[in-house]
């Protein structure tokens, strides 16, 4: 990859870290769901802007608009939820780190998946180190009796299982450009959550510059702009290595929790990252493939 690449890369890792701190920030004036239908909202009206702009082609039809309905359930409405519901009783950091268990979520889905790649040794043993990672993640509020927290760090693990059924779904969606259906199911997840938002928070009202920072930073950047960047970039430097953020995103969220809103770094977030990470490197493949070739 080139040094451009890299940089576009490392941005994108550091600002969906930064996206759980424009979570803690937003839920001091509205609630979880607003959070997400306000992400959600912003994020649709910024693709479609570009997908307009740009003379993409949209297949209008019953069947996608159905597909895209579906994907912006599972891809945006509840794990946009449920990092701000979880986020209550968590830090931003550690919200950070339980994301960092997708690429793990993805291989236990697709090794169930009808036509999905099965697990191989290697991958299991990433998901080992990955679940590993979650049980330290616990261990302290178990001890020191933080019932709610550790319900909330498991619950949390619903959004990367949501991300992981979403990957697998996408191989229905072929040939369409993923501007088109970022900006169609997008538009689903915000017509699916916006009811339910309604009835359990009301309207949502933002009354101060950092709540419109806060809300315009993950809609229009961090969900609109973001995910236009990434797929652009795929195709030049391919999944795997767009899969770095994985990386970068959890440690953002760390220390930018710890600088900007004063969470503390416990040594067992620094380990349970540790544990993850290295559990992505075993499903990644490519260090254990270097050290084979090294040995050889």
């Amino acid at each position: 990859m080139s040094i451009r690449d890299w940089l576009i890369v490392v941005v994108l890792g550091i600002g969906w870290g930064a996206a759980f701190i424009f979570n803690a920030v937003l839920l001091r004036e509205v609630g979880p769901l607003s959070v997400s239908f306000l992400r959600i909202a912003l994020g649709a009206a910024t693709c479609w802007a570009w997908v307009l702009a740009t003379g993409k082609r949209v297949p209008w039809g019953a069947v996608f608009a159905g597909q895209a309905l579906v994907l912006g359930v599972v891809n945006y409405a509840i794990p946009f939820a449920v990092y701000p519901i979880a986020q209550k009783y968590i830090t931003s950091g550690v919200a950070g780190i339980v994301n960092a268990m997708m690429p793990i979520m993805v291989v236990i889905v697709s090794h169930f998946w009808p036509g999905g790649e099965r697990a191989t040794p290697a991958k299991s043993l990433g998901i080992l180190f990955g679940f590993a990672g979650i049980v330290v993640l616990t261990l302290p509020a178990l001890r020191g009796g933080a019932e709610n927290e550790v319900w909330a760090i498991l619950f949390t693990l619903l959004a990367p299982v949501c991300y992981a059924v979403a990957m697998n779904y996408l191989r229905r969606l072929k040939g369409i450009d993923p501007a088109v259906i970022a900006a169609m199911a997008l538009t689903g997840g915000a017509l699916a959550i916006a009811p339910v938002m309604l009835a359990a928070e009301g309207v949502p009202r933002i009354a101060t510059a950092t709540g419109w920072l806060s809300v315009m930073g993950l809609g229009v950047v961090l969900t609109g702009l973001a995910f236009i960047v990434l797929y652009a970039i795929v195709p030049r430097i391919g999944a795997t290595n767009a899969s770095t953020v994985t990386f970068i995103a959890p440690v953002s969220a760390v220390l930018l929790g710890h600088l900007v809103l004063g969470d503390t770094i416990a040594p067992s977030h620094l380990l349970g990252m540790a544990m993850i990470f290295l559990g992505l490197l075993a499903i990644d493949g490519r260090v254990l493939r270097r050290f084979r070739r090294a040995a050889a």
